[in-house]
């Protein structure tokens, strides 16, 4: 026990914390948070694959359904027609490469409840401004699309009005709700995000529609073993370092030479060879 107790000294306690808390880091935060990433893109996957092969549902089943089942990305049919006057763009949007806005109105169905209609993307003109947005067709339409989750509101990011359309950041169906003035009815999600709907191709009213993610699994699954790796290795290496400033110091002590026997009273007096200590000093640092 006497040869660990170099292991007490700050150096080699300060390294000691940062291998465990780094390891800690490793197993209930940094592999979680990609793993957890893994399994919500998976399902988001199954959701879009079992979606392209069933039949659309009416949107007013969705709304009447369990609002705790999963039914963003569904497809499904809305009747009515647009509130006139209710284009509101959303910012920082892209299409093909480029700066966009997304077109968002408001869409009464035959029933009296009003819900959020996402119709697509448009250019922006020069890459600042809007262009002009055409009103969507005015009279009883039917629409094909899908349930998209709200994306929440950001809270630096207030609404405002410029170039003379009504603009937010994100596509918020309670935000929308409010720059509006009107009540919009929010479509279950399965979350605590209510939803809205987003126009399929070719539908009344539609730009160019936002693209579906990609269905890979994308890198998550890789990152979180990797991460899991990292905790595994820091305490291994770690274990290493000590081993090998035990085997440093036996060396030391193995090559230390034996004091030959000598007469006091004649010997003159020779210098002292270096301690082992002393040598293992002078490699470490005076204070080690």
């Amino acid at each position: 026990m006497r040869r660990l107790t170099f292991l007490l000294r700050p150096s080699w306690l300060i390294l000691a914390v940062i291998v465990a808390a780094f390891a800690y880091l490793c197993f209930t935060v940094l592999a979680p948070w990609q793993l957890g990433k893994n399994t919500s893109t998976e399902h988001r996957n199954q959701l879009i694959a079992d979606s392209v092969q069933a039949d659309p549902l009416a949107v007013t089943e969705v709304l009447a359904g369990d609002p705790d089942t999963h039914t963003e990305w569904r497809k499904v049919t809305a009747t009515g027609s647009y509130v006139p006057d209710s284009t509101v763009l959303v910012r920082l949007r892209h299409l093909d490469g480029a700066p966009g806005y997304a077109v968002l109105s408001a869409f009464r169905l035959d029933d009296g409840r009003t819900v959020l209609i996402d119709r697509g993307l448009v250019a922006a003109v020069d890459g600042t401004r809007p262009p002009a947005i055409a009103e969507p067709p005015a009279g009883p339409q039917r629409l094909e699309a899908r349930v998209r989750a709200s994306e929440g509101v950001v809270p630096d990011k207030a609404p405002s009005t410029q170039d003379g359309y009504r603009q937010v950041y994100t596509v918020d169906t309670t935000q929308e709700s409010a720059v509006l003035d009107i009540a919009l009815t929010p479509v279950p999600t399965g979350t605590d995000k209510g939803g809205y709907l987003q126009l399929d191709e070719g539908q009344p009213g539609a730009f160019t529609p936002s693209p579906l993610p990609q269905l890979d699994a994308g890198p998550y699954l890789s990152y979180g073993l990797q991460w899991l790796a990292f905790g595994i290795m820091a305490p291994l290496g770690l274990g290493y370092f000590v081993f090998a400033e035990l085997r440093a110091r036996r060396r030391e002590r193995a090559e230390s030479p034996a004091t030959p026997h000598r007469d006091e009273s004649t010997a003159k007096p020779e210098p002292t060879a270096p301690t082992t200590e002393a040598r293992l000093a002078d490699r470490y640092g005076r204070n080690r």
